[in-house]
């Protein structure tokens, strides 16, 4: 069961967080090409990181189980990723995607946003990536388990 569940939740961050990281990094810059007149490809990367940050929710579900079936809910490692993976949340709900939705805003008005707004969400943009991947390694060395590899 433990490696259905492992399955489970390496697919689910793939297919979840993999599209949101890319949408995310794409949107300042589509915005900066799109102008005030064309919001239309920056609004499907915004839908995109919308969506599968809903799905995104399943990661760590399925992290959490597999980690019970695994018995290594206290590990530091995981411990660790389990802040971290929180504070990726964080960052996306509260400074990407509302951003992201000013941004939209302010183009469906037909009005330019500012360099300094996609500046500075490409910054939390890549904060939220840099935490994303930071899990990942977290998940693959596993710094003081004893589960193997």
């Amino acid at each position: 069961m433990t490696k259905i569940l492992l399955s489970l939740h390496v697919l689910a961050a793939i297919v979840a967080v993999g599209p949101v990281t890319v949408a995310a990094s794409m949107f300042p810059p589509a915005v900066r090409r799109a102008g005030p007149t064309n919001a239309g490809p920056p609004a499907l990367l915004h839908r995109i990181c919308r969506v599968y940050a809903g799905v995104g929710l399943a990661v760590p579900l399925l992290g959490f189980a597999t980690a019970a079936a695994m018995g290594v809910l206290g590990s530091g490692w995981l411990v660790t990723s389990i802040a971290l993976t929180a504070a990726a949340a964080g960052v996306l709900a509260a400074f990407v995607l509302p951003r992201q939705e000013e941004i939209l805003d302010l183009l469906r008005g037909e009005r330019a946003p500012d360099r300094r707004a996609t500046v500075q969400l490409a910054m939390f943009t890549g904060i939220f990536n840099l935490l994303w991947a930071t899990v990942t390694v977290l998940m693959v060395v596993r710094p003081g388990s004893t589960t193997g590899a």
